[in-house]
């Protein structure tokens, strides 16, 4: 896990239609309870007992300190992607004295680990995202196989969603494992995919734009990259009931034809796309400098090897080609 923190909150900050605020601050089911406030009262149940069953950092802070706003986002943050592997407990100081005093705690922001039940580690001040994130580290140990597992299993939920048409669903899986890896290209494709899918896409070109060059070349994220590439073509491409009616006057428009397989496959029908640039290459390979085929391979970057229309569209194309 990155210890930049995520680089691409404000990019996957949207809205899909009908559903729920995606990246917007809300944390993912697993780690909505992994940060609350406590009293005196509570301190031993919410700290104390908790911290038998995983590490527990209780956060020092009064409302007028300065430091303690600083850090307060920033530790919200790392802990909520951080799996799960810690809770985060807030006791104010001002309202709440007597822990603080039997604790010796005289200066804050203070940060202070239990484990066991017992105090195990601290920190005081605003220190940096990096410092926070290595803190837990040592307290919580690194992030585990199963951990990995656990993402890789969310992963293939949110593309069997996005793939039977749960839009949102899948939206708010692939926003869950952004919390926890900032840095999953698969995640950051399928963010993008579900807002080119729910129409939002400038806010998907922002998203992918922003991303480093190592996650940039990432395959699934040039697939989301050539997508919208293509619905951005098609859009200036023109009626096609009218480039329809062309081709009922004239069959062999290759331009209007291959002009219409690039609307029909952002409208989603791949198969019929694939059959007009198919129909090119069979009647004329030279035109546009074998121009339909190059297309056709253009689609199979984005539908994916494995999509049904891709293996459809590559057996017929390869009759064309050793026919």
């Amino acid at each position: 896990m990155s210890g930049t923190g995520n680089p691409y909150a404000s990019a996957h900050s949207y809205q899909l239609s009908g559903a729920a605020n995606l990246g917007t601050g809300q944390k993912p089911a697993a780690a909505t309870g992994a940060i609350k406030d406590t009293t005196t009262a509570t301190f031993a149940r919410d700290v104390i007992e908790e911290s038998r069953n995983q590490p527990v950092l209780v956060d020092f802070w009064a409302p007028w300190c300065g430091p303690c706003k600083q850090l307060q986002p920033i530790i919200e943050k790392v802990v909520g992607e951080s799996n799960c592997r810690v809770k985060l407990v807030k006791l104010n100081i001002d309202e709440h004295p007597a822990i603080p005093g039997q604790m010796g705690i005289q200066s804050i922001p203070a940060v202070v680990a239990f484990v066991n039940g017992r105090p195990a580690d601290g920190f005081m001040g605003a220190i940096p995202e990096s410092q926070i994130r290595e803190f837990i580290e040592r307290v919580a140990g690194p992030a585990t196989d199963d951990a990995k597992a656990e993402i890789e299993s969310v992963l293939a939920e949110a593309a069997q969603l996005f793939a039977d048409g749960d839009v949102h669903s899948a939206g708010q899986l692939y926003d869950a494992v952004l919390q926890a890896d900032p840095e999953s290209a698969a995640a950051l494709a399928g963010m993008a995919n579900c807002l080119i899918s729910t129409g939002q896409l400038a806010q998907a070109r922002t998203l992918l734009a922003e991303l480093p060059e190592a996650l940039a070349g990432d395959s699934a994220v040039q697939a989301a990259v050539k997508k919208l590439d293509q619905i951005e073509e098609a859009r200036k491409l023109g009626d096609p009931q009218a480039l329809e009616q062309i081709l009922v006057a004239n069959p062999d428009d290759h331009a209007a034809r291959i002009n219409l397989a690039k609307i029909r496959n952002v409208e989603g029908e791949r198969g019929v796309a694939a059959d007009h640039l198919l129909t090119v290459m069979k009647r004329d390979r030279t035109f546009d400098d074998d121009g339909a085929r190059r297309q056709l391979l253009a689609f199979f970057d984005v539908w994916g090897p494995t999509d049904p229309a891709t293996l459809a569209a590559r057996r017929k194309l390869s009759s064309i080609l050793f026919s």
